[in-house]
């Protein structure tokens, strides 16, 4: 119950303090003769919009550079790719002339038109070479 009549009791009314005392500024040193001009903080402001937009703009360049040589790239990767395939495809058709060139059925019949003829097979005698 003590709580509860602390709670509704009259507030007390602190006194108020006093701000703490405040430093001194330093001393400026003694003015220029010559002043220069000052800028306007929109001036500085600015210019500071500017090398942002300036810096952004050179980064998208370059990002678009990087994408063209990309491009690029891909463009003679195709380009082998297809060359590639032709060769093979002429590989193929060269092997193909090549094996049926070396066929033995064609080297009897240019043997014929050269006039040869083939031995018999009763005038073949053979050689056993492995004996002393």
């Amino acid at each position: 119950m003590s709580a509860v009549a602390d709670w509704f009791s009259p507030a007390t009314v602190a006194e108020p303090t006093r701000a703490p005392a405040r430093r001194r500024a330093p001393e400026r040193p003694a003015p220029r003769t010559q002043k220069r001009p000052r800028r306007r903080a929109g001036q500085l402001r600015l210019r500071g919009h500017i090398v942002w937009m300036s810096a952004f703009a050179l980064l998208l360049a370059g990002v678009v550079a990087v994408n063209v040589a990309v491009l690029r790239a891909h463009v003679a990767v195709t380009r082998l790719e297809s060359q590639q395939t032709q060769l093979q495809a002429q590989n193929e058709a060269l092997s193909s002339r090549l094996s049926e060139a070396s066929s033995a059925p064609r080297i009897e019949a240019a043997a014929h038109r050269l006039g040869l003829v083939e031995a018999p097979d009763t005038s073949t005698s053979y050689l056993d070479l492995g004996r002393p």
